[in-house]
């Protein structure tokens, strides 16, 4: 069993953002708790109010940035298949029958 922890709460958020079906939801969700001003720590706190902030502002940016390169990934791919297909069809040998005149 798995304790209650950072990890716990890291891999949750990982998955629940790869989500399509959530993961505006997510997004939103993160911009307004940084936004908010009640926080787990508030930010009148000199340093500690601004960690938890920092925390899920690192955490969104960098998983925003994996789904978009991911994208790019998949899109890309489909148009070098779709480039390939294209130079296949287009590059068909022709077989010629010849005969010998005299």
């Amino acid at each position: 069993m798995k304790l209650f922890g950072a990890e716990s709460i890291y891999d949750w958020y990982r998955q629940i953002i790869r989500n399509p079906k959530y993961r505006w939801w997510v997004i939103v969700g993160s911009l307004a708790y940084i936004l908010s001003p009640f926080d787990i720590a508030p930010d009148f706190l000199p340093i500690v109010g601004q960690i938890d902030d920092v925390l899920i502002l690192t955490l969104l940016v960098s998983e925003v940035s994996q789904v978009l390169i991911e994208r790019v990934k998949t899109m890309k791919g489909n148009q070098s298949a779709q480039e390939a297909s294209v130079e296949d069809k287009t590059v068909n040998p022709v077989d010629v029958n010849a005969v010998q005149v005299d």
